[in-house]
């Protein structure tokens, strides 16, 4: 087990700049998602602790050791990739031994770190048996299998589950997070789902265009995002927003104006919020209020999404701003029916999409 430290941290192919610097500490066993959109620099941030390219400056120190020269079969990690990666002419007993006897370690600690991933992974039965007779799920596995015999400080995973149907894929993220607490060493796991790193991670790394834009326990990034990117990443369905302006302020409230809508007067104690400046509103699905009092925002229902457990009503206000409603259980509105909702829960961004001081 070991931490990990990039420090100045960048990365370019030829003229074009993935990663530009970047800064990031992970604890000793510590379970980390680094997530974003697809071209983030996600992928290619892995492959740079793993070895697999080179940097183009800053640092990479494992357990206090600069690694950003050492080749990628002598850093101490291990990589399981979304393709599984597993030989097809092999056995699956073949593909977990291959990589350990090509280090030549002696066979009979060969034959005990294979059993023990195997019964670890409960793929004992599936030994004798190739790539190509296993499932989906069988063949993940095998490829996580394989990192673990290596007994390697760091695990790193590239979009793992992503070839997999829905229900795999959840029962797959348990048994990673099972597997993590198991063996308690430190694993970085990169996804583009946000609802594995919600569901998976101590820490989550998010990222746009290569720079970090907030690290944090998941609940904590998703009640306090620090700008309107992070706030429509994380959490699904992603947060509604509402362009406007502060029309006033006092010392325990502040309205709301957006464009042909009425005025909100919200509750609060602003730090940083003055009257006349343009905002955002930002009111996550499950945080909406509904009345049939016409208090608050008239919202015209476009379509009424029944998931028998949960309903998702896609609105549009007056002024076309879309807006998406959840509610838990079984709804009774129809297309075509007007709502008036107000926010239950809200966050305030300025102009520029950052977080605004409020309590």
């Amino acid at each position: 087990m070991a931490d990990l430290v990039l420090e100045k941290l960048s990365k370019s192919f030829g003229t074009v700049e993935v990663i530009p610097s970047l800064d990031l500490a992970i604890n000793d066993g510590e379970f980390v998602v680094f997530v974003g959109p697809s071209g983030c620099g996600k992928s290619t941030l892995l492959r740079l602790i793993a070895g697999l390219e080179e940097a183009s400056s800053g640092d990479i120190r494992i357990a206090g050791q600069s690694v950003v020269s050492v080749p990628a079969a002598d850093r101490g990690v291990a990589m399981v990739f979304q393709s599984y990666a597993l030989y097809p002419h092999m056995t699956v007993r073949q593909n977990l031994s291959f990589g350990l006897e090509n280090i030549r370690m002696p066979k009979d600690e060969i034959a005990r770190r294979v059993s023990a991933a195997a019964k670890m992974l409960q793929i004992e039965e599936y030994l004798e048996r190739r790539p190509k007779e296993l499932s989906g799920g069988q063949r993940q596995r095998v490829a996580i299998g394989r990192a673990i015999t290596r007994d390697p400080k760091i695990f790193l995973f590239d979009e793992p589950l992503s070839n997999l149907d829905a229900e795999l894929r959840v029962l797959m993220r348990v048994e990673i997070t099972k597997l993590h607490e198991r063996l308690g060493n430190t694993m970085i796991y990169v996804t583009h789902d946000q609802i594995e790193a919600m569901t998976m991670a101590d820490k989550i790394v998010v990222l746009r265009k290569g720079v970090i834009e907030q690290v944090g326990a998941p609940l904590e990034l998703y009640n306090r995002p620090c700008n309107t990117f992070v706030a429509g990443f994380i959490g699904s369905p992603r947060m509604n927003f509402v362009d406007g302006a502060i029309s006033e302020v006092t010392d325990s409230t502040l309205t709301f104006q957006s464009p042909h809508l009425p005025a909100l007067t919200l509750t609060t104690r602003p730090d940083s919020v003055r009257a006349g400046m343009q905002a955002t509103l930002g009111i996550r699905p499950e945080h909406f209020a509904l009345s049939s009092e016409k208090n608050g925002w008239p919202l015209k229902v476009s379509v009424a999404e029944q998931h028998g457990a949960n309903s998702y009503l896609h609105c549009t206000m007056p002024n076309e701003t879309p807006i998406l409603i959840h509610e838990a259980g079984q709804s009774g509105v129809s297309r075509g029916d007007v709502l008036h909702a107000e926010p239950r829960q809200w966050h305030l961004f300025d102009a520029e999409g950052k977080r605004l001081a409020v309590d």
